[in-house]
């Protein structure tokens, strides 16, 4: 088992999950139970995947809920996108979620990669 909150991917994930919470407070009203609820839970899926997959026995299943965690930041990259098209984001806040957003998949994806070639 590994702590979590020692991870820099996991810290970075936290992060973008705050930045949506806040940039998502200011979406009208009536998508509290639409596009603000799913791209909450897409942002907060990847860092909670993170965690769950260090409370796990095997670095295979730790591998597992990263990839798991990379679909959460590639729906959450949709619905910034879709955000931004609606006018819900500006596009100065959309650029800065967005980098960020793609950032974390980056280092999903080599902390997965880091983990395959150690099993090897």
């Amino acid at each position: 088992m590994r702590d979590f909150k020692k991870l820099d991917v996991w810290a970075k994930a936290h992060e973008l999950t705050v930045a949506v919470y806040k940039a998502t407070m200011r979406f009208p009203k009536e998508e509290l139970y639409g596009l603000t609820s799913q791209m909450r839970r897409a942002a907060s899926s990847i860092p909670a995947n993170i965690a769950e997959g260090c409370g796990r026995t095997s670095d295979g299943d730790l591998a597992r809920f990263l990839q798991i965690a990379g679909g959460s930041a590639s729906e959450l990259e949709y619905h910034l996108l879709l955000a931004k098209e609606l006018e819900m984001l500006d596009a100065a806040v959309y650029q800065v979620l967005d980098e960020e957003v793609n950032r974390v998949k980056r280092m999903l994806n080599a902390f997965g990669q880091k983990l395959k070639a150690n099993a090897q």
